[in-house]
C-alpha cells in the first residue's frame, strides 16, 4: 500500500469488475467496473490517476492492463471478485439486464492509502461498496465525486420458488439527504435521476438533485451528456456510429468530465466528455483514442 508516487490529480475507489457479457445468447468474460473504464480513459487524456479496488488474488493479474496505461493500483484481496451479467438484445443495445455474479466487500479505512488527490471519486458499481462514514472522510481529504449507482443499485436474492438467482435492482438511497451534502461531483443516468427525485425533466431533476449539495451534476442518458454546474445547463450529443462498445459508457462520460474539469470550463469538459464517449461507444473495452482522434471529432473533420 505504498508508492513513491502519492500526488494524483485523480483517486477512484470502486470495485474491479470480471464481467459476463451477454449479446443475444452469446457470452464472453470481460473486466469491468468504472475504474477500469474510467481509469484508461483518464490516462489517455492525460491525468495523473491511481486506483483503489478490491478483488480476489486470483484475479489480480487482470489490473496488470491497468498498470500498463500506467494507472498506479492499490488493491486490497478480497474473498471474490465483484462482476455483473450484462445481457442484451443487439437490436435494442440501450436496455440490458444486469444480474450480480460477485461482491468483492465493502471497503474499509485501511483499505484506503495516504494519496492526496484533486478529486477522489467514489467509482462504486454496486451499493455496499463505500459507506456513508467512508464517504464523509474522503470529503475531509477533499472534493468527491460520485457515481450514484454505487448507492441505489442494490444486490436483491431472488424467488427459490422460481429458481431465479440475486438480481440488481433500483433503490432509494436511504442516507442520500446527509450523503450528497459531502459531494462536489454527481453523476446520475436518467432511470437513476427519476428514481431519486420523480421527475421526468431532466433539466428539472438536475436543478432538484443540486439542491442536496452537489456543485456540478453530471447526467447522461442514450442521447448524450447533460451538465448542471453553477447553476447553468450544458449539454452535448452522442454520436456514435456504432454501440459496439455500449457497456462502460456512464463510466467513461463521467470520468472524462472529471479529468478536463481539473483545468477547464464545465462547457469544455461537457464536449469532451461527449466526444470521447462517442468514441468508446463505438468499440468494446476503455477507451484508448487519443486527443487528436477527440479534436477531429470535434472539429468535424474525422475520417470516413
Amino acid at each position: 500500500m505504498t508508492s513513491k508516487n502519492t500526488d494524483f490529480d485523480v483517486v477512484m475507489i470502486g470495485h474491479f469488475a470480471k464481467d459476463r457479457l451477454v449479446v443475444d445468447g452469446h457470452g464472453e468474460i470481460a473486466s469491468g467496473g468504472a475504474v477500469y473504464y474510467g481509469s484508461i480513459a483518464l490516462r489517455r487524456l492525460g491525468v495523473r490517476v491511481a486506483v483503489v479496488t478490491r478483488l480476489h488474488p486470483d484475479d489480480f493479474p487482470l489490473l496488470d492492463e491497468l498498470k500498463q496505461e500506467g494507472v498506479q493500483v492499490f488493491a486490497t484481496p478480497a474473498p471474490e471478485t465483484s462482476g455483473i451479467e450484462n445481457i442484451y438484445d443487439s437490436s435494442d443495445m440501450e436496455r440490458r439486464i444486469c444480474k450480480p455474479i460477485g461482491f468483492a466487500g465493502p471497503f474499509r479505512p485501511e483499505d484506503i492509502p495516504d494519496l492526496s488527490a484533486r478529486i477522489y471519486v467514489v467509482a462504486s458499481i454496486i451499493a455496499g461498496e463505500v459507506d456513508l462514514p467512508l464517504l464523509k472522510s474522503l470529503a475531509r481529504r477533499g472534493p468527491v465525486a460520485i457515481d450514484i449507482q454505487g448507492f441505489v443499485r442494490v444486490r436483491e436474492d431472488g424467488d427459490p420458488s422460481t429458481g431465479s438467482g440475486q438480481a440488481l435492482v433500483f433503490r432509494q438511497w436511504p442516507e442520500m439527504e446527509e450523503g450528497l451534502a459531502h459531494v462536489t461531483y454527481l453523476k446520475v443516468d436518467r432511470a437513476e435521476a427519476e428514481l431519486l427525485t420523480g421527475l421526468t425533466d431532466m433539466i428539472a431533476a438536475a436543478h432538484r438533485l443540486a439542491e442536496y449539495g452537489p456543485r456540478e451534476i453530471v447526467l447522461t442518458q442514450s442521447s448524450g451528456v447533460t451538465v448542471w454546474a453553477d447553476g447553468k445547463i450544458y449539454q452535448a450529443s452522442f454520436t456514435p456510429r456504432s454501440l459496439d462498445g455500449r457497456t462502460g459508457r456512464g463510466d467513461t462520460c463521467f470520468a472524462t468530465y472529471l479529468g478536463r474539469r481539473l483545468t477547464a470550463s464545465p462547457e469544455e469538459a461537457t464536449r469532451l466528455a461527449a466526444a470521447v464517449t462517442t468514441l468508446k461507444q463505438e468499440q468494446p473495452g476503455p477507451w484508448r483514442g487519443s486527443l487528436a482522434d477527440v479534436e477531429a471529432l470535434l472539429a468535424g473533420t474525422r475520417p470516413s
